[in-house]
């Protein structure tokens, strides 16, 4: 079971880090955030994929798809 710490909390465990250590974390962040943001990007390029395949996916021009757009709210 995971136990909850504040943000404050975190940052200062990464303030006692050292330099080299406080480096390797936002490193290991980044490489994890681009690799979700790649998962985000896989799926809804296959939701896309499945919304053209199954004729769901709505296309036309800007101005029609704007007008759709704003006809939804």
């Amino acid at each position: 079971m995971s136990k909850i710490v504040s943000f404050q909390t975190v940052i200062e465990y990464v303030e006692a880090l050292s330099t080299e250590e406080q480096d390797l974390l936002l490193e290991l962040i980044s490489k994890r955030r681009i690799e979700q943001r790649r998962k985000e990007i896989a799926t809804n390029a296959a939701q896309t994929l499945k919304a053209i395949t199954t004729g769901t996916a709505k296309h036309g021009t800007l101005e029609e798809l704007r007008a759709d757009l704003l006809s939804e709210e």
